[in-house]
C-alpha cells in the first residue's frame, strides 16, 4: 500500500450519539462507512448520556460531530468551544416534559414553588423549566434545581427524593409507560425543543465535504424513519434497551426533516442565550450566529 493510500485509511470521523435520535438510527443502519469511504474516512461511534458532555468532547478535540438540544450549544459557546451549528430538526415540543409521580398531588407548574425539580444541568430541559416557571408566574429561584443525569434523575424520581423531573424522550416515554408518570407540562406553547447537529470547527476547516455526506445520510434515515415508525422502533429496541411501545411513543412525538441552519432558528437560540445570561446561567452575552456554519465551509 502506498503512503498516500495508507494515510487515507487513517482518517476517522468521530461521531457522538445519544441513546435515541437520528444518529443512532444512522449507526444501526451501518451505511455511513460506505458513503465516507471515497473520502478516505471510517467512522467511530461513541455514546454519551446527554448533550453537554458531547460538546465538551468536541471542545477537547475527541469528537468531531454530534447532536444536542437547544441549551448545550449556548453553554458551550459561552465557554469558548470551537463548535458550529450545521443543521437542525424542526421543533418537537411534546418530546420533553416536566413529569410528576402518578400519586403526586401536584397538578400545575405553579405548584412547583419550593419543590425539588431534577434535570440535567445545561440541557434543553433546563430551558423548559425556566420558561414553564415564567409562564406560571414563578421565577427560576422559586424551585430547588437538582442537577442529575437521566439515569440518576429517574432513580431519584422513583424513590421520591425529588418532586418533579424535567426530561426528554425516550426517557420521558419510558417513565410514562413504566412508572405511569404524569405530564405536568410539555414544551407545547412554551419552548420549541429543537435538535441541532453540530460539528467541530476543525472538521469544517479541513474536510467540510465530510459534514455534507453525514447530513445527506441523516436525511435518508429521516425519510425512512418517518415512513415506518414501528419498523424503526423494532430496529432501535435492542440497541437502546427499551421496549418497542416506548420507542413508538417517543418516535411519534419526534420531528422529521433535517434542515440547514436559518435566521429564524438562530433567533430562537439567541432568545435562549439572552434568557440564560439574564439569569446568570452563562457568564457573558453571546451572539449565536457567530457559530453558525458559514456559506462555503
Amino acid at each position: 500500500m502506498s503512503g498516500a493510500a495508507a494515510q487515507s485509511q487513517d482518517k476517522v470521523l468521530r461521531i457522538a450519539v445519544q441513546k435515541y435520535g437520528k444518529l443512532v438510527l444512522l449507526k444501526s443502519k451501518g451505511s455511513l462507512d460506505a458513503k465516507l469511504k471515497p473520502l478516505g474516512y471510517s467512522v467511530n461511534w461513541t455514546e454519551f448520556p446527554s448533550g453537554p458532555p458531547i460538546l465538551e468532547a468536541i471542545n477537547v478535540g475527541s469528537i468531531d460531530f454530534g447532536n444536542t438540544g437547544e441549551a448545550p450549544p449556548v453553554f458551550a459557546q459561552a465557554a469558548g468551544a470551537p463548535i458550529r451549528y450545521v443543521a437542525y430538526e424542526p421543533p418537537a415540543p411534546k418530546g420533553e416534559a416536566i413529569l410528576v409521580p402518578k400519586a403526586s398531588a401536584l397538578t400545575k407548574v405553579a405548584e412547583l414553588k419550593g419543590k425539588k425539580v431534577a434535570f440535567n444541568r445545561g440541557s434543553n430541559v433546563q430551558y423548559l423549566v425556566v420558561k414553564a416557571l415564567e409562564k406560571a408566574g414563578l421565577a427560576y429561584g422559586d424551585i430547588t434545581p437538582v442537577f442529575l443525569a437521566p439515569a440518576d434523575a429517574r432513580a431519584a424520581f422513583e424513590r421520591g427524593s425529588v418532586d418533579a423531573w424535567a426530561i426528554w424522550d425516550p426517557y420521558q416515554a419510558a417513565a410514562e409507560v413504566a412508572l405511569e408518570a404524569r405530564v405536568l407540562a410539555d414544551g407545547t406553547g412554551i419552548v420549541a425543543n429543537t435538535q441541532f447537529y453540530l460539528a467541530a470547527q476543525k472538521l469544517l476547516d479541513t474536510d467540510p465535504k465530510v459534514v455534507d455526506v453525514v447530513l445527506d445520510a441523516l436525511r435518508e434515515v429521516d425519510v425512512w424513519a418517518q415512513s415506518d415508525i414501528h419498523a424503526v422502533a423494532e430496529q432501535l429496541g435492542p440497541s437502546v434497551g427499551l421496549p418497542v411501545p416506548v420507542l413508538e411513543l417517543a418516535l411519534k412525538r419526534q420531528s422529521y426533516g433535517i434542515r440547514p441552519i436559518d435566521a429564524a432558528t438562530l433567533a430562537g437560540q439567541q432568545q435562549l442565550a439572552d434568557t440564560f445570561h439574564k439569569l446568570g446561567l452563562i457568564p457573558k452575552p453571546i451572539n449565536v450566529s457567530d457559530i453558525a456554519r458559514k456559506s462555503g465551509s
